[in-house]
């Protein structure tokens, strides 16, 4: 059997938010062992109260940095519900879970000031000792303002996990755009033959998603069977065809565990598929995500009236033939702030694809890492060291520096970069949403609401990526990891990483003002 990450109740790294069994995680470690047990009863509860609910549901109103970033266009067609505010690191009012948890006070103004290296020492140095970490623990803390790293501890490089997404989330905003969509089309083919043609869309539907509450909306095939039954008009019949040759390569990467595809731990990456390549229960994966796409779409033309016949068979469309039809997702910053809050593996290979086409005209692993690569070093993030070998970061031969996700972060947080505005937005808020929900408890608590930061799970793996604002109001960026404990302290450590980045919020590190400054 591969791997499995015990947050998740499907099985998979890094997947629902609902599923983290660590709502009331231990105390930080070194301190009251006894509670890792508590920690452990409460996680089982809560995995199996997570373990229903709705894999794309997600509170509308994602929050920016307003303060780090320019706010960007909303779409006016789509309403949006006003979340009850909660604190965020800069003081905005991100959405709030159902049954919120007490969360640290706003702060009254943000602030970039510098941050005191001895403060930040005094801060995180007692809380790195504890030996359930396990023998390789790396931490570094870095000014938000301008990249200065004032803490360091621990040998470079480290196995990311999912912290990797957000390079393959910046790579994404950059190459691609944050306004650029993902279009699922039907095209006429020769005689009554239509084709079903896959856009990498990662978050086309089977059927619409509902409200506003749903985040982000999703293009789906009933509505795209609705607009070609118009288009063929009243008592047709057709031949159907799909196509999902816009992706080459493998559909599994070479460096995944070999039984995460088989296992329905992640699904083949394909261009066309719907759901994300889960069957119509929610739980898996399908073996052939663009046949199952093609069966859904045709039963919804058949119930549209629109007579299928034959076989429904994989083909390649057509050039410049005519376009009956087409569907197009929400913008490419609203699909990686998904992607980044919930952990989504098969959204983020899909938009390593979309850059490997962006960079190269060829969407397949080993061109999507190659694009990230390139776009990233063309943004001043150092690459140097880093070893990629997926956009998910499911991969646990993939290696990176510390250095490259402070630096990402900097940069995303450059007001002169809104394009990369998502990569901040996106991050979890501690103790409030995706897969930060139910953590930061116990001694972390004073984290909640002031840091966020990307999640990175794998067994024996854990660490976080992000944004923290301290006492003072000054912001930092971090990188907290570790990647050679023993599974059974794996929520011993979490916690004990929660706690960490929690010794930053409630730190007072900004360091004193210049003479005459």
């Amino acid at each position: 059997m591969a791997r499995r990450d015990a947050d998740h109740p499907e099985g998979h790294p890094e997947g629902h938010p609902e599923g983290h069994p660590d709502g009331e995680p231990a105390a930080r470690p070194g301190r009251r062992r006894w509670r890792r047990w508590l920690a452990v009863l409460v996680g089982l509860l809560l995995v199996a109260a997570g373990a229903g609910a709705a894999y794309f549901r997600l509170d509308s109103g994602v929050p920016g940095l307003p303060e780090l970033i320019a706010p960007g266009p909303t779409d006016s067609s789509t309403p949006t519900p006003t979340p009850t505010p909660t604190p965020s690191v800069v003081g905005v009012a991100p959405p709030t879970p159902a049954a919120p948890a007490p969360v640290a006070e706003p702060l009254e103004r943000p602030d970039l000031g510098r941050a005191d290296r001895a403060a930040v020492d005094r801060a995180l140095r007692p809380g790195l000792a504890d030996p359930a970490f396990g023998p390789h623990l790396v931490a570094r803390v870095a000014d938000v303002s301008d990249g200065r790293v004032v803490f360091s501890s621990g040998s470079a490089p480290f196995v990311p996990a999912s912290t990797l997404k957000l390079l393959t989330a910046a790579a994404a905003l950059e190459s691609l755009g944050p306004d650029h969509v993902f279009e699922t089309t039907v095209v006429q083919g020769q005689g009554r033959q239509i084709v079903l043609v896959g856009g990498g869309d990662p978050t086309l539907a089977s059927r619409p998603t509902g409200g506003p509450a749903i985040y982000p909306q999703r293009p789906d095939l009933q509505s795209l069977a609705r607009l070609t039954a118009e288009a063929l008009g009243p008592g047709a019949t057709v031949r159907l065809r799909y196509d999902a040759t816009l992706f080459s390569g493998p559909t599994a990467s070479p460096r995944w565990e070999p039984d995460y595809v088989p296992d329905g731990v992640v699904a083949p990456i394909s261009a066309l598929w719907v759901d994300g390549g889960r069957p119509p229960a929610g739980f898996g994966r399908v073996d052939d995500p663009p046949a199952s796409a093609a069966a859904v779409f045709r039963r919804a033309l058949e119930r549209r009236g629109v007579t299928v016949q034959g076989r429904v068979l994989a083909a390649t469309a057509p050039e410049a033939r005519p376009e009956l039809a087409s569907v197009a997702s929400v913008p490419v910053e609203q699909i990686v702030e998904r992607v980044l809050e919930t952990s989504d593996n098969e959204g983020a290979e899909v938009l390593l694809r979309q850059v490997g086409l962006a960079e190269s005209g060829v969407g397949s692993f080993d061109a999507g890492v190659a694009g990230v690569r390139s776009v990233l070093e063309g943004l001043g993030v150092p690459m140097r060291g880093a070893r990629m070998y997926d956009g998910s970061g499911l991969s646990r031969a993939n290696r990176l520096a510390p250095a490259t996700l402070l630096e990402l972060l900097r940069v995303a947080a450059d007001p002169a970069r809104p394009e990369l505005r998502a990569v901040l937005s996106g991050l979890p808020v501690a103790g409030a949403t995706g897969s930060l929900t139910v953590r930061f408890a116990g001694e972390a608590r004073p984290g909640r609401g002031l840091v966020r930061a990307k999640t990175g799970t794998l067994s024996g793996v854990s660490g976080l990526a992000g944004v923290v604002t301290d006492r003072d109001g000054t912001t930092m960026a971090f990188v907290l990891a570790a990647d050679r404990f023993a599974v059974a302290d794996t929520l011993a450590v979490r916690a004990g990483l929660d706690g960490l980045a929690a010794d930053l919020a409630a730190c007072r590190c900004a360091a004193a003002p210049s003479p005459g400054g």
